[in-house]
């Protein structure tokens, strides 16, 4: 378990600076990790046996990170215990990515305000994987609005969370799993045996976090005087209505806090779904909303860092 200091620590440096290019990440290296380990169970695995060889995938990105961060750490530590702490906070900071969150969703927002609905489109379409192209001012703040809700889980409160629970390695751990979802996780004829386990064990380390965040947001609804009564009412109502077994719960808190309507037609590649909706449309979308849900997200974000930081306080002072 990591130092009392280190998250405060993490999370201040993704506040301040974010994701920096210049800064070799984490999830670049899984990333390549993933992608080779796919081409060779491709090559050496027949295809018939993808749904057990899909098993390898997650063990060894996500086991071998938390190994790999393990080690360091205890190695680092023999040096200095303040470098191994300091390292610790620097790797964990890499899995946070509030500030990048609302920077996204704040450039769509900028184009609208500004008028110019076809750059919000693209800057829409850089972060979404629905189509874009076509897209009216209300539904590009949708997308702006449900992207940065859904992502409040992974990229804020399941590293935070895990981070409490055991320090860099399992945020690590977390991050690789995270990673695998987004590149192997899909329900295709490619990946559908192959990224079973990745899928669902995403959905597995989402599980408890996205409900938890479901319960922040409606308490930071409160504190930001938006609509905490319908928040909660949402998330009871709508939240199991989602495709995703957890995303449905940031999604509803938010729409509910917000008093608009999140879900509806989206299309992707060309081919239009149909998502259940969130919340009810008490009025129209606006750009201020995608401010609204960043400022939501930074409520929870701090709420989850001083309350850890103080129990983790706590536990070293006895």
């Amino acid at each position: 378990m990591a130092a009392w200091w280190v998250l405060p620590v993490a999370y201040l440096l993704d506040r301040l600076l974010g994701d920096p290019r210049w800064l070799p990440h984490p999830v670049v290296g899984m990333g390549k990790a993933i992608a080779a380990l796919e081409a060779a169970i491709r090559r050496l695995v027949p295809a018939r046996h993808y749904r057990v060889a899909g098993v390898l995938l997650p063990l060894l990105v996500a086991g071998g990170s938390f190994a790999v961060t393990w080690t360091l750490l205890r190695l680092l530590a023999q040096v200095s215990p303040w470098l191994a702490a300091a390292v610790e906070a620097a790797l964990i900071w890499t899995t946070i990515a509030a500030k990048g969150l609302r920077d996204a969703g704040q450039d769509v927002a900028g184009h609208l305000l500004r008028g110019d609905l076809p750059a919000a489109r693209r800057a829409l379409g850089m972060i979404v994987g629905r189509d874009t192209a076509h897209l009216d001012a209300p539904e590009t703040v949708r997308g702006a609005v449900e992207t940065v809700a859904e992502n409040i889980v992974d990229a804020v409160v399941s590293p935070l969370m895990f981070a409490l629970l055991g320090g860099a390695p399992l945020a690590m751990a977390y991050r690789a799993i995270n990673t695998l979802d987004s590149m192997v996780g899909y329900k295709n004829d490619k990946y559908i045996d192959l990224g079973w386990a990745s899928a669902r064990l995403d959905d597995i380390a989402n599980y408890i976090p996205a409900r938890f965040t479901a319960a922040l947001l409606s308490a930071a609804a409160a504190g930001l005087r938006l609509d905490a009564r319908g928040a909660w009412r949402a998330v009871r109502r709508d939240a199991s209505g989602h495709p995703s077994p957890n995303s449905g719960f940031p999604e509803a808190a938010v729409a509910g806090a917000l008093g608009v309507r999140l879900g509806g037609e989206n299309s992707y590649h060309g081919v239009t779904s149909f998502r259940a909706y969130m919340g009810d449309k008490t009025r129209e979308l606006e750009p201020e909303d995608v401010k609204r849900t960043s400022r939501l997200m930074f409520w929870v974000a701090n709420a989850l860092v001083i309350l850890g930081t103080l129990a983790l306080l706590g536990m070293e002072i006895r």
